[in-house]
């Protein structure tokens, strides 16, 4: 058999062309290795070397889980990592992943002084993910259970919000059922980020780390309005936490929009993956967005083999949801980024052959399209252009599309709180799903105990 012919015998061809193999198990396997690789404890010691220990440190004004960073730096720096752990993990419990997938240019790295005056900060997501890792390889859990209180919690939904919360309220004595759709818990830790930033199947490892302070059982397959009611938990439960982010996909609203693919079953496909050189990528790709979830598609489509990728943004650089960090990655890896740029049509036959964009500019504040317009080859689109929620409860309000809050998560009804993406107003981040999800279970905590 000649060498054309094998490797086109390797290919698994989907219809319309798009095809798995583009990439062999070695290629496959340098592109997708970790994107920022574990510090040393040498190299560990020397970036704490240039923290300042600030007394009125910025860095943790920045940090949504205000953990107290010049003190876990510090004790890293006197050969502690072990102290600087517990530092991290008394104000963020999942802070393992959230030093690999913070944007943290944009928050505490930002705020350095550092930063400010060398441009240059120290580098804390390292720093953090050095003392987290080697509290974890430790494989004992750093906290233990209260004594019980008879009280029992349900939880919608087992993504950052969910766990977080599962976690405070088992540490303060209550027991904790965590309600939860998918075959696995993690939530867009475990479906929805780049394979690239939590290589090695580190939110499942982190998830059973978490679990094992104990009193904390999860139930998969049960989605809310499927397998359980509020109602019937509410019944059920002493309190009731929803944090099961938003299921829906946004329309996308051109002609041939049926032809464009989700982003975000296209990122969960990719990290439920065992073997990504079979997974099809086409040789033209367009994403259509401006957040992370759109270079996270993007950047992952040219690592799987495509040749063009392009990220389609209906705003400007300056308005792009994604950090100037995340479009330099993507830049550097070979995507083209396209600003002021809106999907007209998804061009093709039964399958995508191209597509046409109308080039866009604010007049008076609002975006207008220019009668512009360019078309592209492609033969795969994705749509990373936010998602929804997919059903909402009786008796909960709602507040730009999420479930109104007040406070800690305290929804309209006084025994269920909220948190997380599905929450209204906070940044879809992880790291800002951790505080919210360990605040509503301090909240719940003195409810339950009489306290508030």
């Amino acid at each position: 058999m000649g060498a054309s012919t094998q490797k086109a015998s390797t290919r698994k061809e989907r219809a319309d062309g798009i095809v798995a193999g583009r990439r062999t198990k070695a290629q496959i396997a340098d592109n997708f290795s970790d994107l920022h690789p574990p510090l040393a404890p040498h190299e560990a010691a020397v970036a704490a070397d240039r923290c300042y220990f600030c007394h009125d440190a910025p860095c943790v004004t920045a940090c949504p889980t205000d953990i107290d960073i010049p003190l876990f730096i510090r004790q890293i720096q006197t050969g502690s990592p072990m102290g600087a752990a517990q530092t991290i993990f008394d104000q963020n419990i999942l802070g393992g992943m959230c030093a690999r997938v913070c944007p943290t240019e944009t928050l505490c790295e930002e705020a350095c002084v550092r930063e400010t005056a060398e441009s240059r900060p120290v580098e804390i997501g390292r720093l953090q993910r050095y003392a987290t890792d080697t509290a974890m390889r430790a494989n004992k859990h750093p906290y233990d259970r209260a004594a019980p209180t008879g009280k029992t919690v349900a939880i919608v939904g087992a993504g950052p919000a969910g766990l977080a919360c599962a976690h405070r309220l088992a540490m303060l004595g209550h027991d904790v059922v965590i309600h939860e759709a998918r075959p696995k818990p993690g939530g867009l830790n475990e479906y929805g980020i780049a394979a690239y930033k939590t290589p090695m199947n580190f939110a499942a490892a982190e998830v059973d780390w978490l679990l094992s302070i104990g009193g904390i059982t999860i139930e998969t397959g049960s989605a809310l309005g499927e397998a359980i009611s509020l109602d019937g938990l509410r019944t059920n439960y002493d309190a009731v936490f929803l944090g099961m982010g938003l299921g829906g996909v946004n329309a996308l609203r051109a002609e041939g929009a049926d032809m464009a693919e989700d982003a975000v079953s296209f990122i969960a496909d990719l990290r439920q993956s065992a073997d990504l050189t079979v997974l099809p990528i086409g040789r033209d790709v367009v994403v259509i967005g401006g957040g992370m979830t759109a270079i996270d598609a993007a950047v992952q489509s040219k690592l799987l083999g495509a040749e063009n990728v392009t990220v389609a943004y209906r705003r400007g650089q300056e308005d792009m949801g994604a950090s100037r960090f995340e479009q330099d990655l993507a830049a550097s890896k070979g995507v083209k980024l396209m600003f002021n740029v809106q999907p007209d049509a998804v061009k093709g036959d039964g399958k995508v052959e191209a597509i046409t964009l109308t080039y866009t500019e604010t007049r008076d504040g609002k975006l207008e399209p220019t009668g512009e317009t360019a078309t592209l080859p492609a033969d795969q689109v994705f749509k990373a252009i936010g998602q929804t929620l997919v059903a909402v409860p009786d008796g909960l309000t709602l507040e730009g599309g999420k479930i109104a809050v007040t406070g800690p998560g305290r929804t309209a009804l006084a025994d269920v709180w909220a948190g997380g993406d599905c929450a209204a107003g906070g940044e879809d981040l992880t790291v800002t799903a951790v505080a919210e999800g360990r605040d509503a279970a301090m909240d719940i905590h003195a409810k339950l105990t009489g306290a508030a």
